[in-house]
């Protein structure tokens, strides 16, 4: 999609529908990150970049995961900072260390 051809409202519509949308799968699916997964905006680049060269997931979400790939490519990760914020901020992605007693 050519952002320059999107009028505002659509824009609006897209970002909230990215803001609402978590990934249903995989290592950053509900089974690794629960309750929902990693909310499609929190991926991380070389996550989605893996998918831009073989193939986004078929439907809506493989659309939303394309436009977030598009958007983080170009820099543009902060457009997402929003929504992060409405939602009680980044997901953190990173595993936790296991507390040692030392």
């Amino acid at each position: 999609m050519d952002y320059t051809d999107i009028d505002r409202d659509d824009f609006r519509n897209l970002l909230a529908e990215i803001g609402k949308t978590c990934m249903p799968f995989g290592k950053f699916g509900p089974n690794f990150h629960p309750p929902k997964g990693v909310p499609i905006m929190d991926l991380p680049p070389e996550y989605l970049a893996w998918f831009k060269e073989r193939g986004f997931p078929k439907g809506q979400l493989g659309e939303l995961m394309a436009q977030v790939c598009e958007i983080k490519d170009v820099g543009m990760d902060l457009l997402f900072d929003p929504l992060r914020q409405a939602n009680g901020g980044r997901v953190s992605i990173r595993k936790r260390q296991p507390k040692s007693d030392f």
